[in-house]
């Protein structure tokens, strides 16, 4: 088992490529708190993994909220002693064209995903700096290194954790601290699927139409990236087993964007 008594965390673990990480990450043996923005959902994930024989516990984060991020760490600390991995996962899409886009929108989707990273970010190093060290990490996108039509402040959120990424790789680094940035390319979760009509009605093209010449256009097979894809990569980064995989983002994209 690759995550052998490492205790890790994993936000937005509720549902799709969270649920899957934390999930992999328990059959890897890693004990896991499951964050999600109810505790039932939380849970739901909590039970799948102690049905497969892992460790778990369920926590009602709101990443956007500041005491619940910075007591929910707390709390996993107390329950296990410490805290080895991170990983900012939890997001929320927004469809629209920038002169058409609200501010409230705007906001909510840069709050989830960038102040929610840095709220996990904070919280996770202190706990790690006074330990020894640890691994964060972050859910980005192909959206963390190239622009798509409809979705600014998506594509926005995802560049700054990016940039937050490897911040955190430059002052963790003397704190035994590394940082990486996972990339997927689209994976069919519960958020690209509810993009599909959306687009189809602003781009005004068939759904099929924006799989095919939207979503899988640039890849090499036309094929989806798979959850087992993403959460393969999210352990992998989080047992590497030095700081020469640090700052660095890795995209799993089916040849979507190459670098």
């Amino acid at each position: 088992m690759r995550l052998e008594n490492r205790i890790a965390l994993v936000t937005g673990a509720g549902r799709g490529i969270g649920r899957a990480i934390a999930e992999h990450y328990g059959r890897e043996g890693a004990k896991v708190a499951v964050a999600d923005l109810t505790l039932e959902s939380a849970r739901d994930t909590v039970q799948a993994i102690e049905a497969s024989g892992g460790t778990a516990i369920p926590l009602a984060m709101d990443v956007t909220n500041e005491q619940a991020v910075d007591d929910g760490v707390a709390a996993i600390v107390e329950h296990w002693g410490g805290l080895d991995i991170a990983l900012a996962n939890a997001g929320v899409q927004h469809i629209d064209p920038v002169h058409k886009l609200a501010f409230a929108d705007w906001s909510k989707v840069m709050s989830v995903h960038l102040d929610g990273a840095f709220l996990v970010t904070r919280a996770a190093l202190q706990h790690m700096y006074a330990s020894g060290g640890g691994i964060m990490l972050y859910m980005g996108s192909v959206h963390s290194l190239e622009a798509s039509p409809l979705k600014a402040p998506y594509v926005a959120a995802k560049h700054g954790m990016l940039g937050l990424c490897r911040a955190v790789a430059k002052e963790g680094a003397e704190h035994g601290v590394r940082s990486n940035i996972i990339c997927p390319g689209f994976v069919r979760t519960p958020l690209v699927d509810k993009q599909i009509p959306e687009q189809a009605k602003e781009l005004g093209i068939s759904e099929d139409e924006v799989i095919s010449k939207v979503m899988l256009k640039n890849t090499v097979d036309g094929k989806f990236t798979t959850l087992e894809d993403v959460s393969e990569l999210a352990v992998h980064l989080a047992a590497f087993p030095s700081a020469a995989l640090t700052g660095q983002s890795i995209v799993v994209s089916h040849g979507w964007h190459m670098q």
